[in-house]
């Protein structure tokens, strides 16, 4: 009977358990995080730094996926600057002011009865404990970053450096207020700008075609001189509600302009309308009749009357619009200047009075119906409003229909929006829009098609209504004298930033109204002046985050919606603030810089695994706490006898990284897919590294470090430092993914399916030499970013004597290109080997698909029941090559023996053969039954005898290796 050898085999011996276990998380977290960002703060250069700036997400609520996605693509980038020998600066910071955190301390109907100052405490404590939450649960993720000293945008240092910016933009002029249309939210009670708006394509308007009256100069009209009919101008409109504040009628000069009889009366329409305007005016079959037909320049000598300004009201002009075209409604364009934007601008230039009769919660005012104001006051515009003006207007109103079109919303109650002429404060857009235009120049955009699209959102915009009509904010330090005029300039708000350094924000809004110490020296005694009631957007507040740094910062990172939120925000505060007035000696608008990033990064959106955007509304919400404890996967199947039967089924849990790596693995820069499919091939990838890791760690010698080096080590080697170089190259391009697929190429093709499974006879039965060591290190730095809680677990099951060896650093602490292994120890030359291993690979691989016809034929199963005969031309380079390494070659290719250019002898039971080319020349690799025994201990088909072992494993056990 055969005598069992396993107890002289090196077999591995891991205290690496199988699957993570839950209750170490903790602990490695805190090493691999907490402690790593204060090793890395103390131990790496202060003159090589990285500043990631973060973008502070709002205290609302719990965290999602897209919240993980976005912390730890931040935690990625710093973790691989630390490797490249930075010290890192990442302070987390918490967006704490706003309508959202507003509203869910206290309901709507709760705040008209509360004080500002009680609504401004229920705001902040829920704020605050939002904080801590989120911030525990970021921590879960193993995101490093130095958390002792984050900030929120309702600290006071914050709102201090705040309204010191501000002030310098006041200084500058360009802080301004206006009575002018803004985007109102009568959801929210408060001015909106354009990045507080989402649009709801399928949005249905209560449309309607009216008419006006022509009151004078008709028959100036040629082809109207004996008309003795009313004559009529149309309009169409998708917001009849609009019309108590019609001031003008717009036509465009150009166009031309039918005067279209209809009975009696006649009606002005542009030409390229009329086939719309005819079917309602006579309806499918009619066809109508032009009685005259002038240009649009033609018509500005006209006027009409606006029946709901009232008996006493005068007449109003045609005006010529710039964007008045034929391509839908009427070709003629009410202009109501309190509701629109172009009205506003083209009422503007002419006079033209502006009005706006709806209040703060988009309510008609009694002025929206002089004659009779309450027909009108007190009916909500966008529920009724339209219809009870379209009643007023009675046979004027020529057709009413469902419009399905694209409107504004508010994007934090989802409910739609008015355009409505307020007093606010606007910031001058316009003044510093090429310098921050120019300062994107030298900005590096990933992707790169961020540029153009952070460019379109500066370009379009002029002006930035920065005020707002809640109490839970940073005031606007206006002050406003009895007749509501406002003063604020440099002195008065140093005065006010004086009094809040000294009582404290709060006290704004909580001391008496008539408190004189809030009013500067300089104005005492001139007019009873009384504190303003705004508060400052919340993208003012984030967007001035870049003051908490003394420098620019190298990257900026967050979802692609902030191109027109903080990213715009951010760089609008500091080009406005930071900006040289006028170009310097070099030509230049800033030395430093004026973008407060140098790179800015985007990631898409959260998607689940049918493609669908995450919202709450779907209920299709995934928490990044599901993805690490495996709740979004099957559960394990068990074979414990002993389990409790009833008790449910353990979960697949991997704890943070299983989260981390399917960051890591995926394409951030468009919309990400998270669901059951993608989690299990991120967990078939970890669990893969724990393989191998487990592998590593239980069969590391400290003898291997003086063995020789074969010539598969050192193409092992060769192999390691090219994916090496390649995954720094994708870590520095900030593409993870594709360092994810090339960390996994090298572990499928040139560590496990190639160096590992050759030097197992080695390991086990050998020597125990190889370089597991070097590849060991160089696994877990390219792990290190992404999965850090593994690099530190496998860190602590290292073997004992490396433990012992305090020469022997932590592989977060090492630097990404330190050596790997002492180069004494490297006896081939590497730019031979280079060009040999190709020749090498191909030959195994062929070899490998010959092996694979022989187990199809069932003669072969191990490829140690082989030998392998090449056949190459004898001049050829892949026979020249081989040559080179042949005594290696059997242990490099897993066979038992290996003869170049041979013959095959007599007629072996079986053969297979693959062709294969190499520089253009044919070649051959046969697989043939091995020539000797297989020997009991190492299972090579090389001992004399059946039973015998071969001659090295008979040396080996000679020598009493246990």
């Amino acid at each position: 009977m055969s005598k069992n050898w396993s107890s002289t085999l090196r077999l591995p011996k891991s205290t690496l358990p199988p699957r993570p276990l839950p209750t170490q998380h903790k602990e490695y977290i805190k090493k691999c995080a907490d402690d790593f960002y204060k090793w890395q703060a103390a131990n790496r250069p202060a003159d090589d730094t990285f500043l990631l700036h973060d973008g502070p997400p709002y205290a609302n609520g719990s965290l999602h996926a897209g919240h993980a996605l976005n912390k730890i693509l931040k935690d990625i980038i710093i973790r691989t600057k630390v490797q490249q020998g930075q010290r890192v600066t990442y302070i987390p910071g918490w967006d704490c002011h706003g309508l959202p955190i507003e509203l869910k301390a206290v309901s709507t109907e709760q705040g008209k009865t509360m004080t500002p100052h009680a609504i401004r405490q229920a705001a902040r404590d829920l704020a605050s404990k939002t904080v801590l939450e989120q911030m525990d649960s970021f921590r879960t993720y193993a995101v490093m970053s130095d958390w002792e000293n984050r900030w929120t945008t309702m600290d006071m240092a914050f709102e201090i450096n705040q309204l010191r910016l501000f002030q310098k933009l006041v200084s500058r002029g360009l802080i301004y207020r206006k009575f002018k249309p803004v985007y109102w939210s009568p959801s929210s009670g408060t001015a909106l700008a354009e990045a507080e708006l989402e649009y709801n394509e399928s949005h249905i308007s209560k449309s309607a075609y009216v008419r006006f009256p022509i009151t004078k100069d008709s028959a100036a009209i040629p082809g109207l001189e004996g008309f003795t009919g009313n004559l009529y101008a149309v309009i169409w409109t998708t917001t009849p509600w609009t019309l108590p504040a019609n001031r003008a009628i717009a036509v465009h000069d150009d166009l031309l302009y039918h005067v279209v009889r209809v009975g009696e009366d006649a009606y002005l329409v542009a030409e390229g309308g009329l086939e719309r305007v005819a079917k309602v005016l006579l309806g499918e079959e009619e066809t109508p009749e032009i009685l005259a037909t002038v240009p649009g320049s033609q018509l500005t000598q006209l006027q009409y009357i606006n029946p709901l300004q009232g008996k006493a009201a005068a007449p109003q002009p045609f005006i010529h619009g710039h964007f008045v075209t034929p391509d839908s409604g009427s070709g003629l364009v009410h202009c109501a200047p309190g509701h629109g934007f172009d009205d506003y601008l083209i009422c503007k230039d002419l006079g033209i009075p502006v009005s706006a009769p709806v209040d703060n919660d988009g309510i008609f005012t009694e002025e929206a119906y002089p004659d009779d104001p309450s027909r009108l006051k007190g009916i909500p515009v966008l529920e009724g409003g339209s219809a009870a003006v379209l009643e007023l207007f009675k046979d004027n109103v020529l057709n009413v229909h469902k419009y399905r079109h694209k409107y504004p919303y508010d994007w934090r109650t989802k409910k739609p929006i008015i355009i409505r002429a307020t007093a606010q404060w606007f910031a001058d857009v316009d003044n510093i829009k090429e310098l921050a235009l120019k300062a994107l120049e030298e900005v590096k955009f990933v992707p790169e098609s961020g540029r153009s699209r952070l460019e379109a959102f500066v370009k379009g915009r002029s002006e930035w209504c920065i005020s707002r009509q809640r109490a839970w904010g940073v005031p606007i330090p206006a002050l406003y004298d009895a007749n509501g005029d406002a003063v604020m300039t440099e002195k008065t708000i140093e005065h006010i930033i004086s009094v809040i350094q000294e009582r404290g924000t709060d006290a704004w809004w909580s001391d008496d109204a008539h408190d004189p110490a809030w009013i500067p020296a300089s104005l005492q005694g001139k007019s009873p002046f009384t504190r303003g009631r705004d508060t400052m957007d919340v993208w003012f507040d984030s967007g001035s985050s870049w003051t908490q740094t003394d420098r620019q910062a190298d990257v900026y990172l967050e979802g692609s919606d902030q191109h027109r939120g903080w990213f715009q925000s951010s760089l609008l505060t500091r080009v406005a603030a930071m900006a040289v007035q006028g170009p310097t000696p070099d030509g230049t608008t800033n030395a430093v810089g004026l973008s407060p990033f140098k790179t800015l990064i985007t990631h898409g959106f959260t998607l689940d695994k049918a493609g669908k955007k995450m919202s709450k509304s779907l209920g299709n919400i995934i928490s990044a706490d599901q993805v690490m404890d495996g709740s979004l996967l099957p559960p394990l199947k068990v074979k414990n006898k002993d389990r409790d039967p009833n008790a449910p089924p353990p979960k697949d849990a991997l704890g943070p990284d299983a989260l981390r790596l399917w960051v890591a693995s995926s394409d951030y820069t468009s919309d990400i897919v998270l669901g059951e499919p993608v989690l299990k091939t991120i967990h078939q990838s970890l669990t893969k590294y724990r393989t191998i890791i487990k592998m590593l760690t239980g069969s590391m010698e400290q003898s291997a470090r003086t063995t020789p080096l074969t010539a598969l080590d050192h193409i092992a080697l060769v192999q390691l430092k090219d994916t090496m170089a390649e995954v720094e190259r994708h870590y520095k391009n900030y593409e993870f993914n594709k360092a994810f697929s090339s960390l996994n190429r090298w572990i499928a093709n040139d560590l496990s399916a190639f160096y590992l499974e050759a030097l197992k006879d080695r390991l086990y039965c050998a020597d125990g030499g190889g370089v597991l060591e070097p590849i060991f290190m160089g696994f877990l730095r390219m792990l290190a970013p992404i999965t850090p809680v593994l690099v530190e677990e496998a860190w602590e099951h290292r073997p004992v004597w490396m433990k012992e060896d305090p020469s022997i650093r932590h592989p977060l602490h090492q630097l990404y290109n330190s050596p790997l292994i002492d180069s004494s120890r490297l006896s081939y030359d590497e730019a031979v080997l280079r060009k040999d291993i190709p020749v090498l690979m191909e030959t195994h691989a062929a070899i490998k698909a010959a092996s694979e016809l022989a187990r199809r034929g069932k003669v072969l199963g191990s490829s140690l029941g082989c030998s392998v005969v090449i056949n190459a031309p004898k001049d050829s380079k892949a026979l020249s090559v081989l040559q080179k390494y042949k005594d290696e070659l059997d242990a490099m290719f897993v066979v038992s023996s290996v003869d170049l250019g041979g013959a095959i002898e007599g007629e072996p039971a079986w053969k297979y053969v693959q062709d294969f080319e190499m520089g253009g020349q044919g070649c051959q690799a046969w697989v043939l039954p091995p020539k000797d025994h297989k020997c009991p201990r190492c299972w090579r088909f090389v001992a004399p005898a059946e039973d015998s072992l071969c001659v090295r494993c008979e040396d080996v056990v000679g020598e009493g290796v246990q």
